[in-house]
């Protein structure tokens, strides 16, 4: 008890920077009924509006494309587009709202790279995530691919993965993978590992993109809450993050 004491003392009172620097969330499932995010367009409008009151500008929602769950093609996901839109614009609703998808890397994402079948964010960038148990064998080679083709792949919240060490992550790096961390990793709401993980990649300057992978309303108070950690702080001020990229 005393040490989980300890830890909240480390944190602000109040936020005296919010995510406006970056302006750009580029993970989150804010289209509504296609995945694990916001069901219809009245939670997507709240989430959004989350995100805007913390600074967000733009928005590229990134719904799962799994073959054994969320089977979306840009048909789904332009179609749940097109309802955002309409409902965001029929409140009056002022915001940049893109689609791209997180790609889990399971046994058709090879062959989504080989034939080009992917959603992208900007004109090249790739987000795809692992598994949270298994560590594919295929990474390199995967990789590999999706420079020679042109891409650039981003590991969505490699803070989450607990069988992958740090210098695994950079040997990663040093493939042309870049890393894109869940803030909301920086408060503990993904369990103490997570957050040590967050941190220490944070620590080595690892991280290229952050985001919120917002999904649903707890999702936005602790986006709201990381604001108060000295982590985020240090990714907001004079650190190379790459989400202006994509304004």
């Amino acid at each position: 008890m005393f040490g989980l004491f300890g830890k909240k003392s480390h944190l602000k009172k109040e936020a005296t920077f919010n995510y406006s620097k970056i302006q750009v969330d580029m993970h989150s499932h804010v289209l509504p009924g296609i995945d694990d995010g916001a069901q219809n367009p009245e939670q997507s409008v709240f989430l959004v509006k989350k995100m805007m009151e913390v600074g967000i500008k733009k928005i590229i929602a990134t719904p799962h494309v799994m073959i054994d769950y969320y089977r979306n093609t840009p048909e789904t996901i332009n179609a749940a587009l097109a309802v955002l839109k309409q409902e965001l614009a029929k409140q009056q609703i002022d915001i940049v709202i893109e689609a791209a998808a997180e790609h889990y890397f399971d046994e058709t994402f090879e062959e989504r790279v080989d034939t080009g079948n992917l959603m992208l964010m900007g004109d090249n960038y790739v987000l795809f995530e692992f598994s949270f148990i298994n560590k594919p064998l295929n990474t390199i080679t995967v990789l590999q691919k999706m420079k020679d083709k042109g891409y650039t792949p981003i590991l969505a919240h490699p803070e989450r993965y607990p069988y992958i060490s740090i210098d695994e992550l950079k040997n990663l790096r040093s493939w042309g993978c870049n890393l894109q961390l869940n803030t909301i990793s920086l408060t503990g709401y993904y369990g103490s590992q997570a957050k040590k993980t967050a941190e220490e990649l944070v620590d080595n300057q690892m991280i290229d993109f952050i985001s919120s992978d917002m999904h649903h309303p707890r999702h936005a108070e602790a986006l709201k809450k990381a604001l108060l950690t000295p982590y985020l702080e240090k990714l907001m001020v004079d650190y190379p993050l790459k989400n202006i990229m994509l304004a």
